[in-house]
């Protein structure tokens, strides 16, 4: 089955997931891999004082091109 030229559901083709480094954070991630989406570079992590905040980058794959 041939990728969708767009994500679905209005969604951006470039997202930055933010959050807590928690379940709730991969599971985010994992449902927009399920979506198809793709990881754009590496994940980033900081402290804030509290606790480990976490980023990752996706892409939806028809916005890359080789």
């Amino acid at each position: 089955m041939d990728q969708p030229l767009n994500p679905p559901d209005g969604l951006p083709v470039y997202r930055l997931l933010t959050g807590p480094d928690d379940a709730s954070f991969c599971h985010r991630v994992s449902e927009a891999l399920a979506l198809g989406y793709r990881l754009y570079g590496s994940p980033a992590a900081t402290f804030n004082g509290e606790r480990v905040i976490v980023a990752q980058a996706l892409v939806w794959p028809t916005a890359v091109t080789a």
